[in-house]
């Protein structure tokens, strides 16, 4: 039985880093409380299982003192007014960067050619300028959200067509398929990873349907904008300085066009529910209904605060994102049919082996052959 020469400031540093307590975690480790005080030493069996449980590599444990852990990219949260970022988020967002990456050398190999709408916009240009041509960018009719029934299917549908411009457009709830680590909305609702070959947004498929599609729609003006970084939005109202406002403003004639929702405005402006209408149009959240109502001079401020505030209220514990579905349909969201098909021929082309690929996509074995074949490319 071999113990492991561990400082205890560091376990101590890796259990907050969980935003675990002693007592969450005692009952499977009966001698934390010694290994903390410094009185005894676990084993390298048993520190490498509290390692799996607090989410931090094995290897960190080892280290001489608690590293000073760094976002690796600007940070625009408002929520919680913390720079704190959990293990599941910091986790999230290097495998995503791992995904770029790769993905950005391969394209580069492959000699593609790069992305012109990428970093395309600068703060000084107009946002409601830019956000109209990012919705001709990537082919968003007049109305086409009205003829979509549901938020999920609005949101699948608008994903779909990021990723037809070589944007990967991630949708995930938990790391990876671990069911057992949800994502936070309220630590964060997406981040956006700027590249000229390989740009990517992610989404807090936790939120609600309705967020997701503001935030699919926030994080593209990111990528317009060169500006890669962590968005959390505030009761669905983003903030965060010029930026954040820029993407906001983009990201809302993006998905309500001014010029529609004006037209639309004379039908409904004397209905009790006119916001929750509107959202249902264009498929976004009343709130940012509202909001976009009130930037447009349609109603008054004081109008838009009172029904923020009766929202806020009605709907904060609801309009989450349940777990379950189809598992390979998932895939779709979690990996993306960009990244997937990219990852595959490589491997069926013999540039990468299949456990890199397993890597890379998070599937193994028999899985991920399946999933192949859903995509068209039978491995077996």
């Amino acid at each position: 039985m071999t113990l492991a020469s561990v400082n205890p400031e560091v376990l101590r540093w890796a259990r907050e880093r969980a935003d675990m307590a002693q007592e969450d975690l005692v009952t499977r480790f009966k001698g934390l409380t010694d290994w903390e005080s410094g009185q005894a030493q676990p084993t390298l069996r048993q520190l490498e299982k509290f390692a799996h449980a607090v989410h931090v590599p094995f290897g960190y444990l080892f280290l001489s003192e608690p590293p000073e852990e760094r976002l690796p990219i600007a940070d625009f949260r408002t929520v919680g007014n913390e720079a704190k970022a959990s293990p599941d988020l910091i986790d999230t967002l290097y495998a995503m960067q791992r995904r770029q990456a790769w993905l950005r050398e391969h394209l580069v190999e492959n000699d593609a050619e790069p992305l012109t709408f990428v970093a395309s916009a600068r703060l000084a240009d107009d946002p409601d300028a830019v956000g109209r041509e990012m919705r001709r960018t990537v082919g968003l009719d007049d109305g086409w959200a009205s003829g979509v029934h549901t938020w999920q299917d609005a949101v699948n549908e608008l994903r779909r067509m990021i990723e037809q411009l070589s944007v990967m457009a991630v949708i995930n709830g938990v790391v990876g398929n671990n069911t057992h680590r949800r994502l936070n909305v309220e630590e964060f609702r997406g981040f956006a990873l700027a590249d000229h070959y390989a740009p990517l947004i992610f989404v807090n498929g936790a939120d609600a349907k309705s967020a997701q599609m503001f935030t699919l729609a926030h994080e593209l003006a990111h990528i317009w904008l060169g500006e890669e970084g962590l968005s959390g939005f505030e009761n669905l109202l983003p903030g965060g300085g010029n930026v954040e406002n820029w993407c906001n403003r983009a990201a809302a004639e993006f998905l309500v066009p001014s010029r529609e929702l004006r037209d639309r405005w004379i039908q409904v402006r004397w209905k009790q529910d006119r916001f929750a209408v509107i959202g249902r149009l264009f498929k976004v959240s009343p709130v940012v209904a509202a909001r976009r109502a009130m930037d447009l001079k349609l109603v008054e401020r004081n109008a838009f605060f009172e029904f923020h505030e009766q929202y806020i209220n009605r709907e904060h514990r609801g309009g989450t994102m349940k777990s379950g579905g189809d598992f390979y349909n998932n895939q779709n969201a979690r990996v993306g049919r960009l990244f997937a098909t990219h990852v595959m021929r490589a491997a069926m082309g013999g540039q990468i082996g299949f456990r890199e690929a397993y890597e890379l996509t998070g599937l193994r074995g028999g899985t991920f052959q399946d999933y192949a074949g859903r995509l068209g490319f039978p491995l077996s």
